[in-house]
């Protein structure tokens, strides 16, 4: 049983050596952000300084980026900000460096990538609509975005509207206002002219006092003898 298990255990190393021994030391040449994928329109996740190490884990073979391990992290970094010591100098990490510096060629998924490395990061939660790729993603981002300043635009145009048209129905009711103004003070003074008024009292409410005189007589009037 024990020689089985020490088999076991060697067939293991023997598989897992390889990728152990593929990865090469690297120095970011500039202070570079490490990205959630190969591309400067994914996340952010890190910031590496100018002369830092990284351990480069592997790179595309279509285009120059290396996955990188910088103090636990994982993240992406553009081969142009990564150098690594090939025959006593320093090269940027490209395509004709890789086997010689014994880095594999890997492939990028959003979903195995992110799950291992960053599910606890706020973007995660959006991370299907990252696996269709950056472009995908902030084409619709940016329609979205669209969509809410053109509602945000079409409120702001109605609560526009709405206060021109109460402020235009307050200068109606002032015009109108306005016009009957005259037309009630003429009737008012031609009201107290009445003779009632002239000959009685009236009350408050400007109701003639029924005690008073209907008419007030002028000198000479036959009427009044």
């Amino acid at each position: 049983m024990r020689n089985l298990i020490v088999k076991i255990a060697a067939a293991a190393l023997l598989v897992l050596a390889p990728a152990i021994a593929q990865a090469a030391e690297g120095y970011s040449t500039a202070n570079v952000n490490m990205r959630a994928g190969p591309s400067t329109r994914y996340p952010a996740v890190a910031v590496i300084p100018a002369g830092s190490s990284v351990e480069i884990r592997g790179c595309l073979s279509n285009v120059n980026w290396c996955d990188v391990e910088f103090y636990g992290g994982r993240g992406w970094v553009s081969g142009q900000y990564v150098q690594a010591v090939y025959e006593q100098r320093r090269v940027y990490v490209g395509p004709r460096y890789y086997r010689p510096l014994g880095i594999p060629m890997v492939t990028f998924s959003v979903g195995n990538y992110w799950d291992r490395y960053y599910r606890n990061r706020d973007f995660y939660r959006e991370r299907d609509r990252w696996s269709r790729g950056p472009d995908y993603y902030y084409r619709n981002r940016d329609r979205d975005y669209y969509s809410r300043d053109r509602d945000r635009d079409r409120d702001r145009d109605y609560r526009a509207r709405e206060y021109r048209d109460r402020n235009r129905d307050w200068r109606d009711n002032d015009r109108r206002e306005e016009v009957r103004r005259p037309e009630r003070r003429e009737t008012d003074t031609n009201f107290r002219n009445l003779p009632q008024f002239r000959g009685g009292k009236a009350d408050t409410y400007n109701r003639p006092d029924p005690r008073a005189s209907p008419f007030v007589c002028r000198p000479g009037d036959p009427a009044c003898d």
